[in-house]
């Protein structure tokens, strides 16, 4: 994994035209989704709709990945690769993307339902969006991951269900590489790990389970599902860390609503 890297003011300019692409085109996918669409489908219209302003998904062959987005469906954790499958009512959908700019990298994730979805499957997409907003608010500079990851963890044990947090995949720094250092776990104990300044940009993004954590890797060798089949959900947001506060860079407003309702400070570029 690329070392960490600190960057300007100009260059995360740059970062928040790859980030607000990100979320155009997944608020363009939610738009689409619904009963009876194929994930193959959602894939195409991904990359038309990202070539179309001139850039590029940042998942389309990184290691050797197929597709443009990953679809993740029901007990799918994450890395699902889409195909001819149907989504059918009572689905929860996961959908991750990422989109490159002049060289620099924006990464999000969504879950998304399909019609009538259980009370539990409901429960447990909010859970996962609020810890990730829970992990976003701790950024701050002068605090280190550790108080990311502990604050995470803390909003997913605040809840009544004990949802399982998966281990294996994290969340990361991120720039002109999609993954970068420092990984950013969604457990862990505040006060360790390395220190936030001001420059780094982090992808938050917890992935919850309503049972084990454990996971397991399909035989596409892509495709992460639970490993006891229950339903799984994952969000995740691109973040900078600038002089005045944060900036989410996939949020349509910079994150400025979900900051403020936390008593987090925006920075005043965002949005």
């Amino acid at each position: 994994m690329p070392a960490m890297t600190i960057k300007s003011a100009a260059e995360i300019e740059r970062m928040a035209a790859a980030g607000r692409l990100t979320a155009k085109t997944l608020d363009m996918l939610a738009g689409m989704i619904r009963e009876g669409i194929s994930t193959r489908t959602l894939d195409a219209a991904a990359e038309e709709f990202i070539r179309a302003h001139g850039a590029k998904p940042s998942f389309l062959g990184f290691e050797g990945y197929p597709r443009s987005i990953c679809v993740s469906i029901n007990s799918e954790v994450v890395h699902g690769i889409p195909g001819p499958r149907v989504l059918r009512d009572g689905d929860i959908l996961s959908i991750d993307f990422g989109a490159i700019v002049d060289g620099w990298h924006g990464d999000a994730a969504r879950t998304v339902l399909i019609g009538d979805v259980s009370d539990q499957a409901r429960d447990l997409v909010a859970a996962a969006r609020e810890a990730m907003w829970a992990g976003i608010g701790a950024i701050r500079r002068g605090a280190r991951v550790g108080d990311v990851s502990a604050a995470v963890e803390a909003s997913v044990r605040g809840h009544a269900h004990r949802y399982g947090i998966v281990r294996e995949y994290t969340g990361h720094g991120i720039g002109s590489a999609m993954h970068q250092l420092p990984d950013v776990p969604n457990w862990g104990r505040p006060h360790r790990g390395a220190r936030i300044e001001r420059g780094m940009a982090l992808a938050i993004e917890p992935m919850l389970t309503l049972g084990t954590e454990r996971v397991v890797e399909g035989d596409d060798e892509w495709t992460v599902s639970t490993a006891d089949g229950s339903l799984a959900a994952h969000w995740e947001d691109t973040v900078a860390v600038m002089a005045d506060g944060l900036w989410v860079l996939t949020e349509p407003d910079g994150g400025r609503a979900e900051l403020e309702a936390r008593g987090v400070p925006c920075a005043g570029d965002a949005g």
